[in-house]
């Protein structure tokens, strides 16, 4: 069904049933009730004309899970599925006083009409190649032009707003009898400084309009009105918002709009976000809903037995700029995370604090992997991350000595990867300075000979025009100080467009940066303007990804080629360029799941009156869980979005629906394997099978 208007009404997709699914609507017809109709839906699809035996297979999942009840793990509710029931009723016309979206409607006849038409050819490589072009990266020249624009802009903007700066203590203050030519100097050399960014950033929407050439919409200003009197922050650097493009013509930047400026939705729902991720509500002396027992306060997450994140109590706490779909916002609405950078600078308690935070690590049977976030970890002064990444380095010293007294089989797990989680590199790239190069190369240095092998920076470009001149020059100094970067994706509507997540991989890996994660987003209503649906992501992994998918041979050629290479970034180029792919799909597509963590192994079993998908998900059997999973239940999850409204708002983004016409096949997932560079290295010893920190009953615990 090509449908090029935008609205079909329930009149308009019974006519479909009746015309197009005739031998369906006879069965309802000759039934009496939904169980004849179940009854003989089954039979149908076990001896009817069927040319898609997995249409047929997922159709029948429904009906199998037709008048089931469920607990949605999102929301915390039971919900009752009705999908083949309601789909009786309607064909009857015995829907009474029951408001139901024509989406369910038009989700189901895609279902049935699969039944009798083969599953069609995915796209080929040139097709791919041809949605990847619609997306310029930030080295475009033509955007850089436009951009040029809106700096020098931004530029007369700043001075001004410098002129009537009343904070003599400021070290951003022209100099007295300056001329404006001075100022322009002084504003321009400046502009390279990550501190004058974050003093001079947008905090409210009157700013915020003008920097842009005022050019938000009158709705627009006033939903941030709203937003500031529900204490909402408001903060975007200068230079982050220099990628916008307020000209009306030239670059699509709905990518970064999306991404930093916010929806009703979220607006509506902020100061009740609750944390999507259950394991990080903690309770003191309490385990969190993944079983472990963490230190009093917010400073630790876990849900996995080998890796814990550590958010220091620092402006750590803080971020280059609030990302609208952020798992976190729920700590920016308490205030554990904020943008008031002097009460987040580190206390004097903080160094005993963090003492103790390391001991939870050194005294772990299984943690081997810390991952330093927040906030974001370079938002750290660099006396403070030195800090910090020193007493990861004593720890990882104690905790191998200590290794040295236990037995074969009794040892701990010892640290062997250390991350650092930041879109400093996207939002702030001349954050990267010579100073933080240091501290990163020489913890490298002393980390590497008390056994940790992997370093990286955990960073997050979400769309190619993030991909600028000076974060190229950030991602070259920090590959050149030893480390790796990866990149995680949050899979938006805007990111979701055909080629775009494909040429960000493109560009990335021009430059040397691995895709780890594509991310769905979390399915919360203030996530709603956002929200993709996951089969968009089956579909992108399956037609677009597949064509930098890399053999088990291919994988271990590449994996040597980044091992032995001092140029990250010519061994990729020459890797795609020998096997002539577009670039390397390294990143697995995922959906962090609330208690059990990240997986993209799902069957759908039903959907709601509004059409939203229901979701049964198992957890990701490649890689070790806490022992909870063992007592845990399927995860079932309601997407907030029906499928027929992401392809509306696809097409009010100029985007074609037909070219997303197989998106309605896609019912069931499977988690994709982990690429050989994130796998732990073989520690070269047996780790003990028992756990620490850990509140399971029925296992191996020395709590």
């Amino acid at each position: 069904m090509k449908q090029k208007n935008k609205m079909l009404s329930t009149h308009g997709i019974k006519t479909l049933f009746e015309t197009r699914l005739t031998q369906l609507t006879s069965l309802a017809s000759e039934s009496q009730d939904e169980t004849a109709f179940k009854n003989k839906l089954n039979d149908y699809l076990l001896s009817g004309p069927i040319y898609n035996p997995a249409a047929a297979r997922q159709i029948k999942r429904l009906i199998d899970n037709d008048g089931k009840t469920i607990y949605e793990a999102s929301t915390e509710q039971e919900i009752k599925i009705e999908t083949i029931s309601l789909l009786w009723k309607f064909l009857t016309n015995s829907i009474i006083n029951e408001e139901i979206s024509v989406d369910l409607w038009i989700d189901l006849y895609h279902q049935f009409d699969r039944l009798y038409h083969e599953e069609e050819e995915l796209p080929d490589e040139k097709q791919v190649q041809q949605w990847m072009k619609r997306w310029p990266s930030g080295l475009n020249e033509d955007v850089r032009a436009i951009r040029r624009q809106n700096k020098e802009r931004i530029i007369s903007l700043l001075i001004q707003k410098i002129e009537n700066r009343h904070a003599p203590s400021s070290r951003y203050l022209f100099p007295e009898g300056s001329t404006e030519e001075d100022k322009r100097q002084l504003v321009c050399q400046w502009w390279n400084e990550a501190r004058f960014h974050l003093a001079m950033a947008i905090k409210s929407p009157t700013e915020l309009n003008r920097m842009l050439g005022n050019s938000l919409s009158e709705e627009t200003l006033q939903l941030y009105h709203k937003a500031r009197k529900k204490g909402m922050p408001v903060f975007i650097t200068p230079y982050y918002l220099s990628l916008l493009n307020p000209t009306g013509k030239g670059y699509d930047d709905t990518a970064i709009r999306s991404y930093i400026l916010y929806s009703p939705q979220l607006v509506e729902t902020y100061g009740n976000i609750h944390a999507w991720e259950k394991e990080d509500a903690v309770e003191d002396g309490k385990p969190n809903a993944a079983g472990w027992l963490l230190p009093d306060g917010h400073n630790i997450h876990r849900r996995y037995p080998d890796v814990a994140i550590l958010i220091p109590d620092s402006m750590g706490r803080a971020c280059g700029g609030l990302c609208a779909s952020c798992q976190r916002m729920y700590d920016f609405q308490s205030e554990r995370l904020n943008f008031n950078f002097e009460e987040l600078k580190p206390k004097e308690s903080w160094d005993k604090r963090l003492r103790k935070l390391m001991e939870y690590f050194e005294n772990d049977t299984q943690l081997r992997d810390i991952l330093i976030t927040g906030g974001d970890a370079l938002m750290s002064q660099n006396k403070t991350l030195r800090n910090i990444l020193e007493a990861v380095y004593k720890m990882a010293v104690r905790k191998r000595n200590a290794n040295l007294h236990r037995a074969e089989g009794e040892k701990y797990a010892e640290l062997q990867r250390v991350r650092l989680g930041s879109r400093l590199p996207v939002y702030l790239p001349m954050r990267i300075n010579d100073e933080l190069l240091d501290i990163l190369r020489e913890f490298k240095e002393k980390a590497s000979a008390v056994g940790v092998r992997q370093f990286l920076i955990q960073t997050h470009f979400q769309t190619p025009l993030e991909v600028t001149p000076e974060a190229r020059e950030a991602i070259r100094k920090i590959l050149a100080a030893g480390w790796t970067i990866t990149n995680q994706l949050v899979y938006n509507v805007a990111a979701s467009r055909r080629g775009h997540t494909a040429k960000l991989r493109k560009v990335l890996n021009g430059l040397g940066v691995l895709c780890y994660y594509t991310f769905s987003v979390k399915g919360f209503e203030e996530n709603y303007a956002v929200f993709t649906p996951n089969s968009r992501s089956l579909q992108e992994k399956e037609e677009e990804k597949r064509w930098g998918k890399l053999s088990a041979e291919q994988e271990k050629e590449f994996l040597n080629l980044l091992r032995n290479s001092k140029d990250r970034a010519a061994a990729v180029q020459r890797f795609c360029t020998f096997h002539q792919i577009p670039f390397v799909a390294t990143d697995r597509s995922v959906l962090n799941l609330p208690g059990i963590g990240k997986s993209m192994t799902f069957v759908t079993i039903g959907m709601t009156k509004e059409g939203k998908r229901i979701l049964e998900f198992d957890h990701d059997p490649t890689r070790q869980h806490s022992p909870i999973i063992h007592q845990m239940e399927k995860i079932y999850i309601k997407e907030n979005k029906s499928i027929w409204q992401y392809m509306l708002q696809l097409q009010e983004m100029g985007e074609k629906k037909e070219e997303y016409a197989s998106l309605w096949k896609y019912m069931e997932g499977e988690t994709e394997h982990r690429f050989p560079l994130y796998n732990y290295p073989d520690p070269g010893f047996r780790i003990t099978e028992k756990y620490s920190h850990l509140s399971v009953v029925g296992n191996k615990s020395i709590c």
